[in-house]
C-alpha cells in the first residue's frame, strides 16, 4: 500500500508540470494529455513553416518579370533578389526605353518587389512591346548584380 502513494504523487507532479506547460485548464488526466498532444502538433506545424520559408526565399535565384499591356500603358511586375542599385538600374532601363513611370509600388522585404505602371513618353515609341520591356528589365537586373 505504501508504494502506491509515491507513484501517485510522482504522476500528479508530472501531470501538474504538463498542465502548466500546455496552459491546460482541465483537471482530468486525459484532457491534459490531449492538450499536450495538440500543442506538440501545433509546434510541429509552426516549425515546418519556419523551415519552409527560408527555402522559398533561397529558391528565388531567378528573377521574375511580368509585363501586361493595358491600352497605351504597361503594368510591369518585377521580383528579384535585393542588391545595390537594382531599383536604380530598372528605372534607368525605363528611361532608356522612353517610358515614363506613372505609378510605382516598391517593397524590399525580404526581396525586391516592384509594381509599376509605365507609358511611352512620346508617340514615336510604338515599337515597344511586352517582350522588349521584359528583355530590357532582365538586362538591367543582370547588369546591376554583376
Amino acid at each position: 500500500m505504501a508504494s502506491k502513494l509515491p507513484k501517485r504523487m510522482r504522476l500528479r507532479r508530472k501531470l501538474h508540470i504538463l498542465r502548466t506547460l500546455t496552459n491546460s485548464k482541465s483537471a482530468k488526466k486525459r484532457s491534459i494529455i490531449m492538450d499536450a498532444f495538440l500543442l506538440i502538433y501545433k509546434l510541429k506545424l509552426h516549425l515546418q513553416t519556419i523551415k519552409r520559408e527560408p527555402l522559398s526565399l533561397l529558391n528565388l535565384t531567378q528573377e521574375e518579370v511580368k509585363v501586361e499591356k493595358m491600352g497605351a500603358e504597361f503594368l510591369v511586375k518585377v521580383m528579384c533578389k535585393k542588391g545595390q542599385e537594382v531599383l536604380v538600374a530598372i528605372l534607368e532601363s525605363f528611361e532608356r526605353m522612353g517610358l515614363e513611370v506613372l505609378q510605382a509600388r516598391v517593397s524590399t522585404h525580404p526581396f525586391l518587389s516592384l509594381e509599376a505602371i509605365v507609358e511611352p513618353r512620346d508617340q514615336g515609341f510604338d515599337h515597344l512591346d511586352v517582350k522588349h520591356i521584359i528583355g530590357s528589365v532582365h538586362q538591367a537586373i543582370i547588369s546591376s548584380s554583376s
